[in-house]
């Protein structure tokens, strides 16, 4: 086992009633960037993510389908792993609720419950939603001419039927008193005081069984209950780590999860119901649950009956995997909403990708081809305006760390383009293209300073763009293990400065400016 220090990260299990769509996309490729970036910071990731495959939804989407509830569920699982891996995603595990080590784990969890007094018998009148698969209380509701709705939007019925509560109103003191305890349990911070001012109107027990369906994990004793798809689905993170196996290795390894990744619409089940289960069943609290913003299309939510549906390979396929990753985590302020629009994407793939990272890049290496016989340049001594540039790059680590100390992903991308930016200017300013006339041993400083900065930004940018900063690390000839790829060591082992004589390949781009017709 590692001495690293440990980082268990999970996004939320995705919802198998459908295909996956850019909401699933912005989710999984936000958490791959935290955990990357965790790696290159010295830690033993472990990242997890899967499907949530039971509930009424899911039995009826099967049924509209003509298909078994299990068998339509392994279609859909299966295009969500296919996203994981069309998308570059780095998870280390992929859980679905279907599994048996997940019946067995919901199964202890709830005999936990039981345990601790926090289940009994009774009999629920209410509004529930489908789409939500959640309760609502009426003055959640709005009305809508005879109908009542979600704050959502979506349609509730009432249901009368006998169902299990768990004691949820036993919690509302001590999840309190862990907010208070913990100021970033619950993050942004918009989303921790919106979720207080909820717990200090007190909680009310929870339903947490169904007798109205079949599709689900039968409650231990009483298989006429199906336990509630929430309490099923919000379980996974746990037995992914091992559980009910306290004892292993692995879970004493890894549990409790370091933060969980949800959109910000089930932060109340992530930041307050399973928190109140885990105190229940005696298990440790994860460290903290993000809610992050929804995409929308040109300021519109996306939806079917207005045709702005974007589904994750469309937009891959149009702009490019990497173009794709840096577009939504740069254009967004992690944690709030943002919109996206074709004029959006293509000014930062043009601008950023093409104008800044990628033509320093191509026109530093291929001057280093032509003028340095192909191999890293020899420098000669340092000037002020040399050092001033290496130190804004070696200052990367802190800048860099600092932001994703608050999962600001957009401050990161800041920061490294920041330096892209003094290297675009240094580059101009130093006209190593004169100098190849002048003072060739002067060149080759500046070829040098600016070879070893396009290392860094390459280093630092990984989590974002890993083809392309990989194919950047390639060409400067820096092994995996000094670059941040398979079995690397974190950044702040790696070497000091590039090797002059190193041969390095023939170069190529790595961002290539987006051309279209219709970008949309």
């Amino acid at each position: 086992m590692t001495d690293k220090p440990k980082f268990y990260i999970t996004t939320a299990i995705s919802y198998v009633n459908g295909a996956p769509h850019l909401g699933h996309a912005y989710e999984a490729i936000s958490t791959d960037v935290i955990a990357r970036y965790k790696r290159l910071d010295g830690y033993d990731v472990f990242f997890l993510t899967g499907t949530d495959e039971h509930g009424q939804k899911v039995e009826s989407s099967a049924r509209a389908q003509g298909m078994e509830p299990k068998a339509f569920c392994d279609m859909i699982a299966a295009q969500f792993e296919e996203m994981t891996r069309t998308l570059n995603i780095s998870n280390d595990g992929f859980i679905r609720t279907t599994e048996p080590r997940h019946y067995a784990s919901t199964r202890a969890i709830w005999q936990k419950l039981v345990d601790a007094g926090d289940i009994y018998l009774g009999s629920y009148a209410g509004w529930y939603s489908v789409r939500d698969e959640a309760y609502f209380s009426e003055d959640e509701l709005v009305r809508d001419g005879d109908r009542w709705l979600t704050p959502g939007g979506a349609e509730v019925e009432w249901i009368e039927e006998p169902s299990y509560f768990f004691r949820l109103s036993a919690y509302t003191d001590r999840l309190i008193a862990h907010y208070e305890a913990n100021p970033d349990f619950a993050a942004p911070p918009h989303r921790r005081n919106e979720l207080m001012n909820f717990l200090r109107q007190g909680l009310k027990d929870l339903s947490v069984s169904r007798t109205s369906f079949r599709w689900g994990v039968p409650v231990p004793g009483d298989d006429e209950h199906i336990v509630y798809v929430w309490l099923d689905a919000l379980t996974n993170y746990i037995t992914a780590a091992g559980y009910p196996d306290e004892e292993s290795e692995f879970y004493r390894r890894y549990w409790p999860a370091d933060i969980h990744i949800v959109g910000k619409d089930i932060m109340r089940f992530h930041a307050i119901y399973w928190p109140a289960f885990l105190m229940s069943a005696g298990a440790p609290l994860p460290g903290q649950v993000f809610g992050h913003g929804f995409l929308t299309i040109e300021g519109q939510k996306m939806s079917k009956s207005l045709g702005n549906v974007v589904t994750p390979d469309a937009m891959r396929e149009t702009y490019g995997l990497d173009q794709m990753r840096y577009f939504l985590m740069r254009e967004v302020p992690y944690g709030n909403d943002g919109s996206v629009t074709p004029e959006a994407i293509v000014q930062r793939i043009n601008s950023d990708l093409a104008n800044d990272l990628g033509n320093l890049g191509q026109r530093v290496l291929t001057m280093i081809a032509r003028n340095c016989g192909g191999r890293v340049p020899e420098p000669g001594g340092f000037t002020a305006e040399d050092e001033a540039l290496f130190a804004a790059a070696e200052a990367l680590p802190g800048e860099t760390r600092r932001a994703m100390e608050d999962l600001a992903i957009h401050r990161m991308l800041e920061a490294i383009w920041r330096v892209v930016g003094d290297a675009n200017r240094y580059v101009d300013a130093q006209a190593p293209w004169a100098l190849r006339k002048t003072d060739p041993a002067r060149m080759n400083t500046v070829l040098y300073v600016l070879a070893d900065v396009i290392r860094q930004l390459a280093i630092f940018v990984q989590p974002v763009v890993p083809d392309a900063a990989g194919a950047l690390l390639e060409q400067l000839a820096v092994p995996d293990e000094e670059g941040g790829g398979e079995g690397a060591r974190d950044f702040a082992a790696l070497p000091a400065r590039l090797t002059p004589g190193t041969v390095l390949p023939a170069p190529w781009p790595v961002f290539p400016r987006f051309v279209a017709e219709d970008a949309a």
